[in-house]
């Protein structure tokens, strides 16, 4: 429960009248507890907000109502705003199971003690997934990777994978370093960073972005696509992941593994959660499925307690 005290005010009320007309007066003296009760049992589900929360909630309201009757239990999805607060919410004990990408998770492993147990399968049938540098069609400057040498460069937030860490690998295994860049920057605000990098690049204010495969599907109702080109792509790295907070119960993630790996893209129902979730199957994993994106962040001097 949270206890929350209330100052009724701090100044003097316009004065209210009783039902016989006279004045009440009130005592702003005083302050009251006031008890909110927390729903019991409710297992949070945040989906990390690299799109908008309407996107994230289009994405997985399907599929939250879907767990909630094949498990039996109550399973809410929360919408932590940025990157560095669903890590903190994992911390807080906030957010009970975490799907996010594999940056994060090593980084809420090492920090944290989170656990993963699944995986997603792509839309495209693999188990990873890439990154992606775009610059404007019409910026003649750019063509090939080297031609980002000096160039302006934004992100979607630097624990990002496939819209940061992977191309800064991709970069330091072609000689770019971070000091060969004139400037790079994070796409500001909460949620919805991936469309913003394409936007600030559709607008011009950036030379290149960096995002995840995928994500020019998401902006085409709101940009016309084909203004954008692909300038590189990163090499695949292991997907999305479901990850438990530390200490929760093995038995409640049992049962939410279990119902995420009984999703069959044959069955109608399934594939319609499926489809709106934008990957077709979920697969068992484990922490050293990551390691790959350990030997990354490690080989490009990110530190996973930063």
């Amino acid at each position: 429960m949270k206890y929350v005290w209330m100052i009724l005010l701090c100044f003097s009320l316009f004065p209210g009248c009783g039902e016989d007309g006279s004045a009440i007066k009130v005592d702003l003296t005083k302050k009251e507890l006031v008890i909110l009760k927390e729903e019991p049992d409710v297992i949070t589900y945040a989906y990390l907000p690299q799109y908008s929360h309407t996107v994230s909630h289009t994405r997985h309201h399907s599929l939250i109502q879907y767990l909630r009757k094949e498990t039996g239990l109550n399973i809410k999805q929360i919408f932590p705003d940025t990157f560095d607060e669903h890590m903190k919410m994992v911390g807080r004990k906030k957010i009970d199971i975490s799907f996010s990408n594999p940056f994060i998770y090593v980084k809420i492993a090492k920090r944290y003690g989170a656990n993963a147990f699944a995986r997603i399968v792509e839309v495209n049938g693999k188990e990873s997934f890439r990154g992606q540098i775009i610059s404007r069609m019409d910026n003649a400057s750019i063509q090939t990777l080297s031609d980002c040498r000096n160039k302006s460069w934004i992100a979607v937030d630097s624990t990002s994978a496939g819209g940061y860490l992977y191309p800064l690998g991709h970069f330091f295994d072609h000689g770019i370093t971070k000091k060969d860049f004139q400037e790079i920057a994070f796409a500001p605000g909460p949620g919805g960073k991936q469309e913003k990098v394409v936007l600030s690049v559709y607008a011009g204010k950036y030379d290149i972005g960096t995002i995840r495969e995928g994500t020019l599907d998401v902006v085409a109702d709101k940009i016309n696509v084909k203004n954008i080109k692909i300038i590189s792509m990163t090499d695949p790295y292991p997907g999305w992941v479901y990850a438990a907070r530390k200490n929760l119960d093995k038995k409640i993630v049992e049962k939410i593994q279990q119902a995420l790996e009984k999703l069959d893209f044959n069955h109608k129902q399934h594939r319609e959660i499926l489809e709106a979730a934008n990957f077709i199957k979920v697969i068992t994993s484990s922490d050293s499925d990551f390691d790959e994106v350990r030997k990354l962040a490690d080989k490009v001097g990110m530190n996973l307690e930063e």
